[in-house]
């Protein structure tokens, strides 16, 4: 470990650095977390609106349930070794979902 300060990233604004300079090692190590999981939260959702920018349109049935936007895709997920159909879509910067059905209606 060096005795010297870091030095911080030249595209980190100059206010940003300046509360971290003040900042406890406790409130830094907090900071390092939430930042962290926020960038794993933003590239999770970029990944989710790029999959949904990619869908297959032709994939999609004509005919939606009301209550699902025209927007909405199938997905599949499996639980307790059994495969599920949901719709989903995505509603500002959330993703909502909603049961279809299973994948083999004879289950």
């Amino acid at each position: 470990m060096s005795y010297e300060s870091p030095t911080p990233p030249a595209n980190l604004p100059t206010e940003v650095v300046n509360t971290l300079n003040k900042s406890t090692p406790e409130r830094l190590r907090d900071v390092a977390t939430y930042a962290e999981k926020l960038a794993e939260h933003k590239e999770r959702e970029a990944r989710l609106e790029e999959e949904s920018d990619n869908a297959d349109v032709e994939e999609r049935p004509n005919d939606f349930p009301d209550d699902i936007p025209a927007k909405a895709t199938i997905t599949t997920k499996e639980i307790n070794d059994n495969r599920y159909y949901y719709w989903q879509w995505r509603e500002g910067d959330k993703v909502k979902s909603k049961y279809k059905g299973p994948v083999n209606p004879g289950e």
